[in-house]
């Protein structure tokens, strides 16, 4: 007679897939992320121990800046509900859908696009030196950004191991990336993604499906404002406390 399945055997299972999912996607809805179980990525990220300060790095994060971005500020953007959402679950309005292979299994991500999110870039790609910074990792970002990103806005992509991961969370260390910090900005969904550098961030809510939303519309002004300015840090904390 076969035993009943337990109720912790369930719950075990069911934690071990979205662990699987969970290591792929940037994640932060969970504060307290678990370091990756699968082995999804090839290069870990460096680990800071707890309450040392960041180090800085041997080599940077970005090449040298070209002469078209000489004199523009740099913006890092998030990808994940900040651009986009992804789920692993079938959405019938997705804009994409990107195969991607886990653990030896190809599964299909369904991707939204949020609204005015080519309006945006166009314009950012205009203003700024812009690099996409996520930590989701490369295999899934890539496919998405390749779809997402179809004038080359970003001059360079980031992802998961060029994060530095800091009590339980996959930090974008903005000191390694080898520009100004007062003429850098992290537009970012989660806060924590922005710790070492909080007065350089723009903060946005986080989007998931709500195809009325307009924030990224409503940013332009501002940033078409801050392109002109001499230094990020007094604009944005008035932008901030607002």
């Amino acid at each position: 007679k076969p035993k009943p399945t337990s109720q912790s055997n369930l719950s075990l299972k069911k934690q071990r897939s979205r662990s699987i999912f969970s290591t792929f996607f940037c994640c932060f809805r969970n504060y307290n992320v678990e370091p990756p179980v699968t082995n999804t990525s090839s290069t870990p990220p460096p680990v800071e121990e707890n309450g040392s300060p960041p180090k800085p790095p041997a080599k940077y994060l970005l090449p040298e800046t070209t002469t078209t971005d000489y004199g523009k500020k740099c913006v890092v953007i998030d990808l994940d509900e900040t651009l986009v959402h992804s789920s692993f679950k079938p959405i019938s309005n997705a804009d994409f859908i990107v195969p991607v292979e886990i653990d030896g299994t190809v599964h299909q991500v369904y991707v939204l696009k949020r609204p005015h999110v080519d309006e945006f870039l166009q314009k950012m790609g205009e203003l700024f030196e812009c690099v996409l910074f996520t930590a989701s990792l490369a295999k899934y970002a890539d496919p998405v950004a390749d779809l997402l990103d179809q004038w080359g806005v970003f001059r360079a992509r980031l992802f998961r191991e060029s994060c530095v991961f800091h009590r339980g969370n996959y930090v974008k260390d903005l000191s390694r990336l080898g520009r100004e910090l007062n003429n850098v900005i992290i537009v970012d969904n989660s806060p924590a993604s922005y710790i070492f550098h909080p007065e350089n961030a723009v903060p946005v809510q986080s989007w998931f499906d709500d195809m009325n939303d307009t924030e990224l519309l409503d940013l332009l002004p501002f940033f078409e404002g801050l392109s002109k300015e001499e230094e990020v840090y007094g604009v944005l904390q008035n932008f901030r406390s607002r």
